[in-house]
């Protein structure tokens, strides 16, 4: 199966979300439109579909030029979004060039007589990461670095990788403040900023500890242990935790923002443009270095900032084509026999199949949450699960699927043939998403 999966060859990301667009605006001309009625929730302000209430209603097909207009349209509504991916992902790229992190990690190799404890550390930290600033292609640079410490500890390649990118992707799909994932899921869900934030907080925990403990038990089956050396310039120094600690700190004010102020995404880009000045004058940039080295950043993030848009870009065919209610009816009517607990499992697999051939969290999210958003309205839970179930059955796919080009890169840099990867990565990846299932169930 595995090996199947890596002879095919799908297309660019940004070819298949254009090509969603295309055969978006074909619907509108197949399928019947219709809509529900709609009314605003007294408790949280939001409207939401009325059950029950769907009906046939005037054609609005969607033509090739208007299918074409609606790709910057789509960009230009989702602007706040694609900010915010351009300004904390370039400050976090910012911050991997200052060589802060390879240097942090390098130092635990010569500091440690429990080579177990390194590994909780290390996979803390990075899953930590994963949940703030969905730290993932930035692993490729450290993962020499990640080898040698692991080969230096008595373990293995694989170790390496559970413990960066295994532990990042955990962090990454579950955390509450992570922009890219669960914070644009809720943004096109309609669901306030930080809605269930303790429950994913504890969920983060739980899952990271879940995952350590898997790493922990499979150390001793570690037999990909490849001879690497990586060269890191420097030593550590208590300004490279400064750092680490400047690109994080933005997240204290922005969550007391959001629970008090009603902050956005947009304040959330003006703290991290702070942030990376910060990060960039401190690591000895200077202004105009500094300057240079964050707009690098940012256009690393652009291909996924443009995702995002295009994503969007779905959206707005399939709603200006009046078809996306017809698509909610079509997926809810299979499920209004079953009970809703199962309905909400059931979008698990959903997301976890449409991630293969998405493999961008945030393009994800934009994609499916407005049509799985009023899903859940006409389901009879809260919007919240839908959140979650994409939580759980998408993001997590980053450390198993083969479109998944950063992944396939750092099992190259580590030597870790992709099947073995595999046979490591997929039952604690499953533990870790069963978790999720449960979140969800506690959610509903």
């Amino acid at each position: 199966m595995t090996s199947l999966l890596r002879r095919i060859h799908f297309p660019h990301p940004m070819v298949l979300l254009l090509c969603g667009v295309l055969i978006a605006a074909l619907l509108t001309w197949v399928l019947p439109p219709g809509s529900y009625e709609r009314r605003i929730d007294p408790e949280s302000s939001r409207e939401i579909v009325v059950a029950g209430t769907y009906h046939h209603v005037e054609a609005s097909p969607v033509g090739i030029a208007a299918a074409f207009l609606a790709v910057p349209l789509g960009i230009v509504r989702g602007a706040d979004v694609i900010v915010v991916i351009l300004f904390v992902g370039g400050a976090y790229v910012l911050l991997d060039r200052t060589g802060a992190l390879a240097r942090l990690i390098a130092a635990l190799l010569g500091r440690t007589r429990r080579p177990r404890s390194v590994v909780v550390v290390v996979s803390s930290v990075f899953a930590i990461l994963g949940a703030m600033v969905n730290t993932h292609e930035e692993i490729i640079a450290l993962m020499p670095v990640l080898v040698v410490l692991s080969r230096g500890l008595g373990f293995g390649a694989i170790t390496a990788l559970g413990m960066s990118v295994g532990a990042a992707v955990v962090g990454s799909a579950f955390g509450p403040t992570n922009p890219f994932a669960a914070g644009i899921a809720q943004q096109f869900a309609d669901v306030p900023a930080l809605t269930g934030f303790g429950l994913r907080l504890i969920l983060t925990a739980v899952a990271t500890l879940v995952w350590i403990v898997w790493i922990l038990s499979q150390v001793k089956r570690d037999d990909v242990r490849p001879e690497v050396t990586a060269s890191v310039e420097g030593s550590a120094t208590w300004r490279d935790g400064v750092l680490v600690a400047l690109v994080m700190l933005p997240f204290v004010p922005y969550i007391a923002g959001v629970l008090r102020y009603d902050w956005g995404f947009n304040e959330l880009s003006a703290l991290f443009l702070v942030a990376a000045y910060a990060v960039g004058i401190t690591a000895g940039f200077g202004i105009r270095r500094t300057t240079v080295e964050y707009i690098k950043g940012m256009e690393t993030m652009l291909a996924a900032a443009l995702f995002v848009g295009i994503a969007r870009a779905i959206s707005v065919v399939l709603t200006d084509g009046r078809i996306i209610d017809t698509i909610v009816y079509g997926l809810a009517s299979p499920l209004e026999d079953v009970p809703r607990s199962v309905a909400a499992g059931l979008m698990v697999p959903m997301h976890a199949v449409l991630h293969v051939v998405v493999p961008s969290n945030s393009g994800h999210a934009a994609l499916i949450m407005p049509i799985m958003a009023p899903l859940a309205d006409l389901l009879g839970f809260p919007r919240d699960v839908a959140v979650l179930a994409y939580q759980s059955g998408g993001p997590i796919m980053d450390m198993i699927i083969p479109t998944n080009g950063a992944l396939l890169a750092m099992l190259l840099a580590a030597g870790v043939p992709y099947g073995r990867w595999l046979r490591f990565a997929i039952p604690g990846a499953l533990c870790v998403s069963l978790l999720g299932l449960i979140a969800m169930t506690l959610a509903g």
